[in-house]
């Protein structure tokens, strides 16, 4: 999606949206049924602390409160408007409250953008409006803003209900989810100091609304559900600045895999089958926490609106009940803990406090007979060991241990310590007081083991991702001036798909190496370059109008001899002729064989939304098939190359195998940041695939076999932009 020209919200947001000193219901009604009359009666129900406007020429007054005919007839020019009228008039509002010096509007009116047709000029229309008098607009189509500081009491949406006060923002672009949300807010005891609902995003969206919730005092935790990003890069840039004060947990909906276009690269084609991962990169770069299920989502929320954070991934498990600490313990396999090894003198303290059925391990099983005092003795004793990171505890309550001793003595346990720690009442009564009184304490309790190990799992990825800060990509030298030359060459030969000696011109300007290469256009032309260059060789047809060569019998290896070479040039022209007949094929490569290593893949795929996305993981002629290829955005940093490398499936190999050497992982990590920094400096660079990139025994560099590049055609020639 383009990013939309518009100017910045008026600063300060923050205060436009969620703590206005007057608000103007434009639309109010007493119509039984009506939006505007749910929205003008939740405000005042909700205790708004400010003056509250009824708008509506129809009416005199609006539940108990005078109705004025219209924006102008205002006493004063309050500080926010809502707007509830037909999608036709709306402009109109917007422009009078513009006038009168209104500096937010929230715009609940349907019948814009989302229908199509004449509802795209309407909003276009609004944005223009709201641009001129530089109002900060939230909507239109959207559910409204709630803010639950007693202070304010704002409640500007048309939901009945307003959700319990706590430190958690939410910010959603589907109205339909909002009610549903405070409806679990509420069952769950799961407090919110913020509440937006963005709808069309004609003005505010989640990037202004991070930008602003990261300096809000009464929000610890922000949480996102989206469809898709207004602008990935700046989402990006946005939640780097506020992850490390702030976790950011996100809903990304629609995990479809269709592209917006036929793409002609390996590395596009990937990206489009896969787009959702790039998503996944985005989030991974940034700090951000993707969630699976509003669910997974709140129960995380929970943690994270607590003062609990983790220091690394050690946990240990307690429970008095073998099931459950089994089930608990696979879950945190799962979702990347350790589980710590106890100290023999911890085990020792512990042992001779329990009862001898006991399993001091890890998890430590007290057996169903463990009393509340052994509970506090166990657990203080695992959060006093060094190796232990948190703690999860399970209490099954028993004939002997109830469920309010169980919680009593789990704080007894905790004591002082800061480490994270977390319950699970596990049993089939009413536990939902004992839950109470934990949770009013700071342990968050779930219902079920899994529930819990994988809202602590959320805590410990924030504290890995927020560990080191991004660091400044390096900036390696660059031959501008050959780099200039091939896409010059390039457009004066009216191509965006450039010949291979110049997508080697380009590449090789920026430190890519490239083993030595001779054009040829007969059989005589090639056996002559072969035994200039030595064999074995290899022979490629050299056609742009190609981009997958070996599909089409394109690329011939392991010619040993003149006789192999002229063998293998009739054979290609068959092949060539009969299956790519159209497209130019005069123009053919001899280079060295390059044998040994595993061959992987380096490409960049130029998104609306992302901008440039680089692309790595095994190559060859499998790619498309393999798709073992991960994201991320460029730039990247060296330690962001690194790390990318030894997470990649190809990892294993680079490190060597039966018995072969290791390969230059630090230069396969360099040629990624080569490659991000061409794509960065070069933004007619539309699509790029170094496949394969041979990385060679350590110390030895890599070396790229084949690339392709395809560039954006310039305008100025009259030519496709």
């Amino acid at each position: 999606m383009p990013r939309r020209n518009r100017s910045p919200p008026a600063p300060p947001l923050l205060r436009e949206l969620f703590t206005p000193a007057s608000v103007a219901v434009v639309g109010a009604s007493n119509r039984p049924g009506a939006v505007g009359t749910a929205l003008m009666r939740n405000l005042l129900a909700a205790g708004y602390r400010g003056v509250a406007y009824p708008v509506n020429p129809s009416w005199k007054s609006v539940s108990g409160v005078r109705c004025y005919p219209d924006v102008d007839a205002l006493p004063e020019a309050p500080e926010l408007g809502i707007v509830i009228v037909p999608a036709a008039r709306v402009a109109e509002v917007v422009r009078a409250l513009g006038r009168r010096g209104t500096r937010g509007v929230i715009i609940i009116s349907s019948g814009f953008r989302e229908v199509g047709g004449a509802g795209v000029a309407r909003e276009q229309t609004v944005v223009e409006v709201a641009r001129r008098y530089r109002m900060s607009l939230v909507g239109p189509n959207c559910f409204g803003v709630l803010n639950t500081d007693p202070a304010v009491s704002l409640n500007a949406t048309f939901s009945e209900s307003l959700p319990p006060r706590g430190s958690i923002a939410f910010v959603s672009q589907s109205g339909a989810l909002c009610a549903g949300i405070l409806q679990y807010g509420i069952s769950e005891r799961i407090g919110f100091s913020r509440f937006v609902s963005v709808g069309n995003r004609a003005g505010v969206d989640e990037n202004d609304l991070l930008a602003a919730l990261a300096n809000d005092e009464s929000t610890r935790v922000i949480l996102l559900y989206v469809e898709s990003l207004a602008d990935g890069r700046r989402f990006l840039a946005e939640a780097r600045e506020v992850t490390p004060r702030k976790p950011i947990l996100v809903i990304k909906s629609g995990r479809t895999p269709a592209g917006e276009r036929a793409a002609q690269s390996h590395t596009g084609s990937l990206a489009d089958s896969a787009r959702d991962a790039l998503f996944d990169a985005l989030f991974e770069q940034s700090g951000v926490l993707r969630m699976e299920s509003i669910g997974e989502l709140f129960r995380a929320a929970r943690l994270f609106s607590s003062s609990l954070r983790f220091r690394g991934p050690r946990l240990a498990i307690l429970t008095n009940s073998g099931g459950p600490g089994i089930v608990a313990a696979d879950a945190a396999t799962r979702h990347g803990f350790s589980l710590s090894r106890l100290s023999a003198r911890t085990a020792a303290r512990i042992r001779e406090r329990l009862s001898p059925s006991a399993s001091i391990a890890n998890p430590l099983d007290m057996t169903a007979d463990a009393t509340a005092d052994q509970y506090s003795v166990a657990l203080r004793g695992l959060l006093g060991e060094p190796t232990v990171d948190g703690a999860f505890v399970i209490a099954t309550p028993t004939g002997t241990l109830t469920g309010r001793a169980a919680a009593e003595a789990i704080l007894r346990g905790r004591g002082r310590r800061s480490k994270p720690i977390a319950a699970c009442l596990f049993g089939l009564t009413d536990l939902s007081q004992d839950v109470g009184f934990l949770e009013a304490a700071g342990v968050p309790t779930f219902t079920f083991p899994e529930e819990g190990i994988q809202a602590l799992s959320a805590l410990a990825r924030y504290a890995e991702r927020v560990r080191e800060p991004p660091e400044k990509p390096r900036r390696f030298p660059v031959d501008r001036g050959r780099a200039d030359a091939a896409l010059a060459r390039a457009e004066s030969l009216g191509t965006s798909v450039l010949p291979p000696t110049l997508a080697r011109e380009l590449l090789e300007a920026y430190g890519i190496r490239f083993p030595p290469s001779r054009l040829v256009r007969s059989a005589e032309a090639a056996v002559a370059a072969a035994e200039a260059i030595g064999y074995p060789v290899v022979l490629k047809v050299a056609s742009p109008e190609i981009p997958h060569k070996t599909d089409v019998g394109g690329v011939a290896l392991h010619l040993s001899d003149a006789a192999a070479v002229r063998r293998a040039w009739n054979e290609m022209q068959q092949a060539l002729a009969r299956r790519a007949p159209h497209a130019r094929r005069d123009t053919f490569e001899i280079e060295p064989m390059v044998t040994g290593g595993p061959e992987l893949l380096v490409g960049v795929q130029r998104e609306p939304t992302f901008g440039p996305v680089l692309a790595f993981g095994l190559g060859g002629v499998y790619v498309e098939v393999l798709r073992d290829v991960t994201f991320r955005l460029a730039p990247i940093d060296e330690r962001e190359a690194r790390q990318w490398v030894a997470s990649a499936t190809a990892y294993p190999l680079l490190r060597g195998v039966r018995g072969e050497p290791p390969r230059d992982i630090a230069a396969v990590s360099e040629a990624l940041e080569r490659v991000s920094q061409l794509s960065v400096e070069r933004p007619e660079v539309l699509e790029l695939d170094l496949n394969p990139l041979v990385p060679r025994p350590r110390g030895r560099g890599v070396i790229a076999l084949d690339a392709r590049v395809v560039v954006r055609r310039s305008s100025r020639s009259g030519r496709r932009a």
